[in-house]
């Protein structure tokens, strides 16, 4: 999947959010923070790791948009660092259940925190990948929710959110 559409809708987007917002520092870490705490919000909508419920896991649509919303703090992030030239979403094979996933992500999300190399940030991206797949995420439903989901930012911007 090219990812070039999307890191420059996540520039619009951050440029109208730090104009809206009058951010005049570095936020790296306070958005790689929302990232791993979206991939928790993420992680509990599927319910995955719930061994003492019987509930099901939220709809499949619930499930997509917090998905998204980890996807914009990904590209947001990887704007700051300079690696929006990364044209294509990496594909790698990634073993483990949907946990073991989750598991995985987060140390990844975290190491690019830490590290923040391209290295550490092509290896989130093919575990968000992993996890797409997982969750059976078509490139067209990411693309879509993710447009949906960032007129709504926009629009939670303009509102006062």
């Amino acid at each position: 999947m090219n990812l070039q559409k999307l890191f420059t809708m996540q520039q619009q987007l951050d440029a109208f959010i730090e104009e809206t917002q009058q951010i005049t520092k570095d936020v790296f870490r306070e958005k790689g923070l929302a990232l791993l705490v979206e991939l928790g919000e993420l992680a509990n909508e599927t319910r995955c790791f719930k061994f003492w419920s019987t509930k099901g896991p939220s709809e499949r649509s619930v499930i997509l948009e917090e998905f998204v919303d980890s996807i914009h703090f990904l590209l947001s992030l990887g704007i700051m660092k300079g690696f929006d030239d990364l044209k294509e979403w990496p594909i790698s094979n990634r073993d483990g259940d949907l946990t073991d996933l989750f598991i995985q992500t987060e140390g990844a999300v975290l190491n690019f925190i830490l590290k923040p190399e391209r290295a550490q940030y092509e290896e989130a991206w093919i575990l968000y990948g992993a996890l797409a797949n997982a969750l059976d995420f078509t490139a067209e439903d990411i693309v879509r929710a993710y447009v949906s989901k960032n007129e709504k930012n926009y629009e939670r911007q303009r509102n006062g959110y």
